[in-house]
């Protein structure tokens, strides 16, 4: 799959895997969205 030059959005991505996700496929020249909470809910 080839994972370059997209739009991607990732649900949960404030924090932990979702984070950490949205950060590799940002360096890899994606356009990323994120959306999550945080810590009040």
């Amino acid at each position: 799959m080839k994972i370059d030059s997209n739009t991607i959005l990732i649900t949960g991505g404030t924090a932990g895997i979702g984070f950490e996700l949205a950060t590799q496929l940002l360096q890899l020249g994606n356009t990323v969205f994120i959306t999550g909470r945080d810590q009040s809910g």
